[in-house]
C-alpha cells in the first residue's frame, strides 16, 4: 500500500473447505448448491438470520469503503450476450452507496442506482479497475467484493492488502474456490472472532 492510499481489502464468505459458491450457479441461485433453497441460504445465513450477532462485522464491511470492485458474475449473469438494460442482482437500491467497478468483457454505460451506488463497467482488466477505484476512493478503502475468481486474480497480482474472511460451518465439496491458482501467500492474522453461525478472520497479506 502506497503512502496516502487506502487499503485494498476483500470481504468474502466461504465454506469450511474454501468455496464461495457451490456448483450450478443460476439466476435463481447465484451461490449455487449450498444445501439451502435459494439465495445462498446456508452459506450466508450469518448475514441474514445472524445479523444481530454479527452486526459489528456487517457494519465494518461498508463503513470505511469508498469504492468497490466486483466480477461480472457477482453483478449478475449474462443473459444472452449481455443485457444492457438489466441492473443486476441488487435491486433498485444496492447496499454499496458508492462507486462499484464491474469487470466485464462487454462495454456498457455507467448505471446509476438509488442510494448513491453507480455501477461502472470496466473492460480493460483488473489494474484499470483498481486505478479507477483509487481515483474514486481518494484515501478511503477499496473492497474487492468478489466473487472468489476475481479476488484470486487480485491476490495473484499482489494487489490486496487485507483478507477479511467469514467462514461458515459447512462444506460444499466443489464450486468456486478461494486461492485457486494463487501462488503461496504469507499471511499475518490480525483478528479472529467466532459467533454461533460463522467465524470472522482477518489476515494481512505480507509482501
Amino acid at each position: 500500500m502506497s503512502e496516502g492510499m487506502g487499503k485494498v481489502t476483500c470481504n468474502l464468505t466461504i465454506s469450511a473447505d474454501g468455496y464461495s459458491a457451490g456448483l450450478n450457479q443460476s439466476e435463481e441461485r447465484p451461490f449455487g448448491d449450498d444445501g439451502g433453497d435459494g439465495w445462498g441460504d446456508k452459506l450466508h445465513a450469518w448475514y441474514v438470520e445472524g445479523a444481530e450477532e454479527n452486526k459489528a462485522e456487517i457494519d465494518a464491511m461498508m463503513s470505511a469503503t469508498k469504492a468497490f470492485i466486483m466480477g461480472r458474475n457477482m453483478f449478475g449473469p449474462v443473459r444472452g450476450e449481455w443485457d444492457r438494460q438489466w441492473n443486476g442482482w441488487w435491486g433498485e437500491n444496492p447496499p454499496y452507496h458508492a462507486p462499484v467497478f464491474v469487470l466485464t468483457h462487454y462495454a456498457r454505460d455507467p448505471q446509476p442506482m438509488d442510494g448513491g451506488t453507480t455501477f461502472h463497467f470496466v473492460t480493460d482488466g483488473i489494474e484499470s479497475a483498481l486505478a479507477q477505484a483509487r481515483a474514486a476512493a481518494g484515501d478511503g478503502e477499496i473492497a474487492i467484493q468478489g466473487g472468489a475468481t476475481t479476488i484470486n486474480q487480485y491476490l495473484a497480482a499482489g494487489l490486496i492488502d487485507e483478507l477479511r474472511l467469514h467462514i461458515a460451518p459447512l462444506t460444499l465439496g466443489a464450486g468456486t474456490r478461494l486461492f485457486e491458482g494463487v501462488p503461496p501467500l504469507k499471511l499475518e492474522q490480525v483478528t479472529a472472532r467466532a459467533t454461533s453461525m460463522v467465524t470472522h478472520v482477518t489476515y494481512r497479506v505480507l509482501r
